[in-house]
C-alpha cells in the first residue's frame, strides 16, 4: 500500500519506516532535510522563546507592583477620612501603617503620609518586628526619628533630622495632589542606595470630601533589575525594560544608573547605551512606542543590526490605571540559533555513514519509546481510577498513541470541569483541597488556607421568573465574577446547583480571609448583566461562609463543613461567620 505524503503516519509505519529510510535514503537526503527542518524549527522556537521571555518579564513587573495598591488601601482605606490632625488619630494611623508594610515587605516596606497642614508621618520596616517611625507634627519643626518593636511597642526617640522636611514640597505630594485616585510618580534614583525607585501615591480627603493630604509607598526597582539581569536570553541576546522616553528601568546588558562627570548619579537612556544590540533594538521599537501601537501585543518582529545581521525581537507593554507605562523588549541575534543548525548539518553528514549500523538500535529504541508511553498511559489511567483526576499524561506525539493521550487528557478535563460554568467541579475541588492541606501540613512556613462557601440568594426566583436558560446565564456570570475576585493560585468551583466554593491559598490570617469574603459579597450584590436591564435590574446576592485552616478544621471535610455552617449562619442570621 503506497505511503500518502503529508498524512500522519500510523503506528505500524512509525515502527517500519525508520529502517527503510535509514537503509535507502539517509546518506543522501539527511543533510538537506536536517537543515530545512532545523531552520523552520529555529524560527518557531525563537518566536516562542522571545514571547515566553517577554511574558516572564511582564509577569515579574506585575508581581513587583501589584502590592502597592493594597498597601495604600490598607494605610488609608477608601472612605476613611483624613483626621483633623495626626495627633488625634495617631495610634490608629500607626497601626494601619504597621499592617500595610507587612503585606508586601519586598518591595513595599515604607509607607508615609503628608497633609496640607505640613504634618508628616512615615513608617519604614527594617525587619518583621523592628520599624522606624518618621514624624513631624508642626510645619516648622524638623522631623523626629523613632524606633519601636511590635505593633504597639513604645516609641524610642533616636534623633531629629538636620534638614527641614516639608511633605508639601515633595514630588510625590505634588503628583498625588494633582491627580485623582492612584498615581505613579516619575522613576527616580534613591540618594542612599543609588537604585531606581518608583512611588505610588493617592489623595486622602476630609469627611467633607475636600483634599487634605497624600499617602504614598515606595517601590524599589532593584529586585526587578536583578531579575532581568539574571535572564538567560541567548549567548548574545539582551532583555530590558524602559519607559516610553527610553530611560532604562532594568537591563540584562548594562546598568540602569550611571555616574555623571560631576560625580552625581543619572539614569541611562537606551538610545545612548554603548551596548550595540540594546541600542539597535530600542531604535527599532521606538516608533511603535511613540505611536502607542498596542495592538496584538506581545509582538515578534525582525530587524537588521548595523552590521547587517538579522535579529529576532519581541516587545510588550504594561500599563495600569495609575499611569504606569513600561515597555519590555527582548532581542536575540539569529546567528545564536542558526549557528547550531549549521554545525548539526555537518555532524549529520558524517554520522549518516554510520546510520545503517545503528538501524537495529534505533528500531529497538522506537519500540521502547512506544512501550514507555503505553506504560505512562496505563499508569495515568490507574491513577484516575484511584481518584486522581489531574494525573499528568505528559505524552507529546502525533500518531495514534498521541491521539489516545489527547483523548485521555480531554476526558480528564471533563471529569474536573463543570460543563455549565467552566469552573472546577465538586470532585476536582475536593481533590485539590486535600492536596493543598497535605502540603500545608508539611510546610515549615505554616501558612494557612481559607475556604469560602457561597449560596446564592433568590436563584429559584430567577429560574421561575426568567426561565432556566436565564438561570444558566446567571450562574455563568456569577462564576466569572468569582474568578475575577481571586488570585491565580486560588481555586473557584461550582459545588452544586447555586452553590460555589473558593479555595484561598495562602491566607495569612482570618482578617485577610474576611477581607476576601467582603469583596466576594460586594461582587455578588451587583446587578446581573446577563438578565434584566438598567431600568429593571436583577440582583442575586448570596450568603458567604468562611473557614480557616487549621483553626476551623484540619481536613477537607471539616473545613468545608464549617464553611457551610458559617454560610448558613450568614444566610439566616446575617452574622457572616458562625
Amino acid at each position: 500500500m503506497p505511503i500518502r505524503l503529508f498524512k500522519p503516519f500510523s503506528l505500524r509505519l512509525v515502527l517500519i519506516v525508520p529502517y527503510v529510510v535509514l537503509v535507502i535514503g539517509l546518506a543522501i537526503a539527511i543533510g538537506m532535510l536536517s537543515y530545512s527542518a532545523g531552520s523552520q524549527a529555529v524560527a518557531t522556537v525563537s518566536s516562542h522563546l522571545l514571547l515566553e521571555t517577554v511574558g516572564r518579564i511582564a509577569q515579574a513587573v506585575d508581581r513587583h507592583i501589584v502590592g502597592s495598591s493594597a498597601v495604600l488601601e490598607t494605610a488609608f482605606p477608601t472612605g476613611v477620612p483624613a483626621p483633623p490632625s495626626l495627633e488625634s488619630d495617631f495610634h490608629e494611623i500607626r497601626s494601619r501603617f504597621w499592617v500595610a508594610t507587612t503585606l508586601h515587605t519586598d518591595p513595599n516596606n515604607y509607607v508615609y503620609f503628608g497633609n496640607e497642614a505640613g504634618q508628616g508621618l512615615g513608617l519604614f520596616r527594617h525587619t518583621a518586628d523592628e520599624v522606624e517611625l518618621r514624624m513631624k507634627l508642626r510645619p516648622d519643626e524638623h522631623r523626629a526619628i523613632y524606633t519601636f518593636t511590635g505593633i504597639d511597642g513604645p516609641l524610642q526617640f533616636q534623633r531629629r533630622e538636620a534638614n527641614l522636611f516639608d511633605p508639601r514640597t515633595r514630588p510625590w505630594y505634588a503628583d498625588g495632589k494633582r491627580n485623582n485616585g492612584h498615581t505613579w510618580t516619575s522613576v527616580y534614583i534613591d540618594f542612599g542606595t543609588r537604585q531606581l525607585v518608583a512611588t505610588r501615591a493617592r489623595q486622602v480627603h476630609t469627611a467633607a470630601g475636600t483634599f487634605d493630604g497624600v499617602v504614598a509607598t515606595d517601590v524599589s526597582l532593584k529586585a526587578l533589575n536583578d531579575f532581568v539581569g539574571r535572564l538567560k536570553v541567548s549567548p548574545n541576546g539582551v532583555a530590558f525594560i524602559i519607559e516610553p522616553d527610553g530611560n532604562l528601568i532594568a537591563s540584562s546588558a548594562s546598568r540602569n544608573v550611571v555616574t555623571l562627570p560631576d560625580g552625581s548619579s543619572g539614569r541611562l537612556n537606551a538610545g545612548r547605551s554603548d551596548h550595540a544590540l540594546l541600542k539597535a533594538a530600542y531604535d527599532t521599537v521606538q516608533g511603535r512606542i511613540a505611536a502607542r501601537d498596542d495592538k496584538d501585543l506581545p509582538r515578534v518582529f525582525d530587524f537588521h543590526a548595523a552590521d547587517g545581521s538579522l535579529v529576532h525581537a519581541a516587545f510588550d507593554r504594561i500599563r495600569d490605571e495609575a499611569g504606569l507605562d513600561w515597555v519590555m523588549v527582548v532581542a536575540m541575534p539569529a546567528s545564536d540559533f542558526l549557528g547550531g543548525v549549521r554545525e548539526n548539518v555537518s555532524r549529520t553528514i558524517v554520522l549518516a555513514t554510520l546510520a545503517v549500523l545503528f538501524a537495529i538500535f534505533i528500531g529497538l529504541s522506537i519500540l521502547s519509546w512506544v512501550s514507555d508511553d503505553l506504560r505512562r498511559l496505563s499508569e495515568a489511567a490507574r491513577r484516575v481510577g484511584d481518584g486522581e483526576l489531574d494525573a499528568p499524561v505528559g505524552i507529546e506525539r502525533r500518531d495514534e498513541i498521541g491521539a489516545l493521550a489527547r483523548s485521555f487528557e480531554t476526558m480528564q478535563n471533563r471529569l474536573r470541569t463543570d460543563r455549565l460554568t467552566g469552573l472546577a467541579n465538586r470532585e476536582a475541588f475536593m481533590d485539590q483541597l486535600r492536596r493543598r492541606l497535605e502540603a500545608a501540613r508539611t510546610d515549615r512556613r505554616k501558612h494557612g488556607l481559607g475556604v469560602l462557601f457561597i449560596d446564592l440568594n433568590g436563584f429559584k426566583a430567577i429560574n421561575d421568573t426568567y426561565g432556566h436558560d436565564a438561570g444558566d446565564r446567571a450562574l455563568q456570570e456569577i462564576g466569572r465574577r468569582l474568578s475575577g475576585q481571586v488570585r491565580e493560585n486560588d481555586l473557584v468551583a461550582r459545588y452544586a446547583g447555586d452553590e460555589f466554593v473558593i479555595l484561598l491559598d495562602p491566607v495569612d490570617d482570618r482578617s485577610d480571609l474576611m477581607t476576601v469574603r467582603g469583596h466576594i459579597e460586594q461582587s455578588l450584590r451587583a446587578p446581573l448583566e446577563s438578565i434584566g436591564s438598567p431600568q429593571s435590574p436583577v440582583t442575586s446576592g448570596g450568603a458567604v461562609g468562611a473557614a480557616l485552616f487549621p483553626e476551623d478544621g484540619d481536613d477537607a471535610e471539616g473545613l468545608l463543613k464549617n464553611a457551610d455552617r458559617a454560610m448558613y449562619a450568614d444566610k439566616h442570621h446575617g452574622s457572616g461567620q458562625a
